[in-house]
């Protein structure tokens, strides 16, 4: 059976002949595809005499005189596209490999390189425990921190109530109507489990927030009442809802308020000021969503162009690892940051990307290409290769990238950094991150796709990156 590659059509033979050859000279079959074609090209521009073109000539010819009409040659609608593919260096079509690899073959590698020698892994061990045991063991904050401790504790970020909480503590805080918060919160937690949470916290405020989300959750899920419920719900519909949906509003605000360190640049630099005088060190980003328009796109390079200003005065020459940084949203500075688009991605957005690195540089802070959904990981990586090799920007090691580890491709990513950063002889900063579980559930909904590129069970993802990253620091070091 034939296969095309390149636009042309090969036999399984000759395919993996090309394979086998690439292989042994450490390229990819596309590669060395286009280097024949390179080749035989020269040799024709050339006028070399080449044995086959004489038979090929005669034979044309002979076809010419037999055909009574001329052929039209088949639409290919993606050829443009086909065409525009460069070959690959072996780290990068790693990557691509991994998009949907089996997850039979994907863990049981993690797990092997994952394993810490035996005193590295006690070492480990030990310090860990320590570690939860002081912040188990260390008095709970008074005040508005001590609530927010409080319903952290009670509401565990693993549980669908903890992810609606976070969902609300974030958006909240920026919807300005009455009526929008209102929808907000009756649609986040009409499906919560608020009962399992009744009564287990010590704290009067935990178990007051659980009863007005079970209350405020009823009146939405629930359309069969039955006595006492019925009741009950009629009587909070009545007068009592608003009350409480303003009470989860004012609890949603509070642990917005911890988590978001300030509304404008100038207010979370100020708020972070005590805790990196006890040695913590800040990367900033604009919670915010991706452009839609060219005036959305200039409206957030604007505000990344006023906060490297702000961060790199209130770094005052501490450096890229001693002082804070800040992280960028590429689909936030163009429209149509896709691959589809990706000629006007590289003529457009990333002049806009160098524009905001050689501003970091000139305040030595370090500036991190943040995370973007899965399908655009390639065309991120490709901007992050031609910004290392920019003249403008050699012997600086602030360039920085966030990697997701719900990802398949997290380790094959990680490989392919240590080598681009060899290769531009450079230290680049990687930044590990869980990934959003909840996006993707809901992609896999949507697109049927989405649990192909990530890892199903969650407990698998924080073993993704580890032997990678020990790879990475150890080349590091070295």
């Amino acid at each position: 059976m034939g296969t095309t590659t390149m636009g042309v059509k090969l036999d399984d033979a000759t395919r993996e002949r090309i394979k086998s050859a690439a292989s042994r000279i450490d390229r990819t079959p596309h590669w060395l595809i286009k280097q024949a074609i390179f080749n035989y090209l020269e040799k024709l521009e050339n006028n070399e005499t080449l044995p086959e073109l004489p038979a090929l000539l005669s034979g044309a010819a002979n076809e010419s005189d037999d055909a009574s009409e001329p052929t039209e040659e088949p639409y290919q609608p993606f050829l443009e596209f086909a065409e525009q593919i460069l070959p690959q260096s072996v780290s990068r079509a790693a990557i691509t490999a991994a998009w949907r690899r089996p997850e039979t073959d994907a863990v049981p590698m993690l797990l092997e390189q994952a394993r810490l020698p035996q005193p590295l892994g006690e070492q480990a061990h030990k310090l860990a425990y320590q570690l939860a045991e002081k912040l188990r063991n260390q008095k709970t904050a008074s005040g508005r921190a001590g609530i927010v401790q409080s319903l952290l504790q009670e509401f565990s970020l693993s549980s669908q109530e903890g992810v609606a909480l976070m969902c609300l503590a974030e958006a909240l805080l920026r919807i300005p109507d009455k009526a929008t918060r209102d929808a907000l919160i009756r649609d986040k937690i009409s499906n919560g489990n608020w009962q399992s949470h009744i009564g287990r916290s010590p704290s009067l405020f935990v178990n007051a927030a659980t009863w007005g989300l079970l209350f405020t959750g009823k009146l939405v899920s629930t359309h069969n009442e039955t006595s006492l419920s019925r009741s009950l719900n009629r009587i909070i519909g009545k007068s009592g809802e608003p009350l409480i949906r303003k009470g989860v509003d004012m609890a949603m605000r509070l642990m917005g308020e911890q988590f978001v360190t300030g509304e404008t640049i100038a207010e979370a630099l100020a708020n972070a000021r005590k805790l990196e005088e006890k040695g913590f060190r800040y990367s900033y980003d604009m919670l915010g969503e991706a452009a839609l328009t060219a005036a959305d796109a200039q409206a957030y390079m604007v505000s990344y162009q006023q906060a490297i200003h702000a961060i790199g005065k209130a770094s005052n020459g501490r450096g890229i690892y001693e002082g804070p940084g800040i992280s960028i949203k590429l689909s936030a500075l163009h429209p149509r940051y896709s691959r589809a688009q990706y000629d006007r991605v590289m003529e457009e957005l990333y002049p806009r990307l160098k524009s905001l690195t050689l501003l970091a540089r000139q305040y030595d802070i370090g500036i991190n290409i943040d995370a973007e959904e899965a399908d655009r990981l390639e065309i991120s990586l490709d901007l992050l290769e031609k910004l290392c090799f920019e003249p403008e920007l050699a012997g600086w090691n602030g360039i920085g990238f966030v990697i997701q580890a719900y990802q398949k491709r997290c380790p094959f990513v990680i490989d392919y950094l240590i080598d681009l950063a060899t290769r531009s002889r450079r230290r680049l900063m990687i930044r590990l991150v869980k990934g959003a579980y909840w996006i993707a559930k809901l992609n896999a909904r949507r697109w049927k796709v989405s649990k192909a590129i990530r890892y199903t069970p969650a407990r698998f993802t924080p073993t993704s990156p580890t032997s990678p990253a020990r790879r990475s620091c150890w080349r590091c070091r070295t």
